[in-house]
């Protein structure tokens, strides 16, 4: 086996490995959180236990382990699409007896997961201050459905976009500049920044589907991460990435008319 071959080969299985393991990591975090249950709230939902502390835990202990959370769940639900990304920049900045190239895999998926961290930086706040004014504020809580519905069927329209489409072929081609090609672990790190930047924005719509629907709930990271990946890797990934705009469309429209009494 040449050089290139086995590094090819240690790439997809580091990924392989990886992805197993963040995936047990999330089942089992998302095991233990459903024990715990929830809190009922007015308007017939119920509250993640996510978005609360645990006993004996102070509020940064609370935001670290929510973070550590997003994270594990971020590499199980992005690496399947991550790793095409990942391949083409091996194969556009490989060259023959390049050792220093696994080393800058690492630092570009380093830099697209450093992204998504930093947006579970900021959605736990967030998160938070909803939750303290949905328990604070009956009326609210009671809204917090049609809500969702609204949530879902504005992700749905962000899908149809141009917005959208621009960011999505982004993600699809993951280009590889100029300065990308260069060597030098700066370079990589910002090119996996880019990565990032560009996937948060092409899955905003999809993430916001999964905060509000449960950050927790295995069923709605299986259909988001299911959603992504055909969106991201099928032929016809934009094609794929407007009917699912459309189901999300009369889904949440169906979510506000149960909601609101006419289910």
């Amino acid at each position: 086996m040449t050089r290139a071959a086995s590094s090819e080969s240690a790439f997809y299985a580091v990924s392989a490995l990886l992805f197993a393991a963040s995936v047990t990591v999330t089942v089992l975090w998302c095991a233990s959180m459903s024990a715990m249950g929830g809190m009922a709230m007015p308007g017939g939902w119920t509250m993640s236990m996510a978005w609360m502390r645990m006993p004996g835990q102070t509020w940064i202990q609370a935001g670290a382990s929510f973070v550590g959370m997003w994270l594990v769940m971020m590499i199980a639900m992005m690496l399947p699409s991550l790793v095409s990304m990942l391949r083409r920049y091996r194969r556009a900045v490989g060259r023959p007896g390049d050792v220093g190239l696994g080393g800058r895999t690492v630092l570009v998926g380093a830099g697209y997961f450093f992204v998504w961290t930093l947006l579970g930086v900021v959605a736990f706040p967030v998160g938070v201050l909803l939750a303290t004014l949905e328990m604070q504020v009956p009326a609210l809580a009671r809204s917090v459905p049609v809500a969702v519905g609204a949530i879902v069927m504005i992700a749905g329209a962000l899908q149809l976009t141009a917005w959208k489409t621009r960011h999505l072929e982004c993600c699809r081609r993951a280009p590889v500049g100029s300065e990308s090609l260069r060597p030098g672990a700066r370079v990589a790190w910002g090119h996996g920044m880019r990565l990032g930047m560009h996937c948060t924005h092409c899955c905003a719509g999809l993430t916001a589907i999964l905060l509000v629907v449960g950050v927790m709930d295995l069923r709605a990271m299986a259909l988001v991460t299911a959603a992504i990946t055909l969106e991201r890797l099928a032929p016809a990934g934009r094609r794929i990435a407007r009917v699912i705009g459309i189901l999300l469309i009369l889904t949440g429209a169906l979510v506000i008319v149960r909601a609101g009494g006419f289910g």
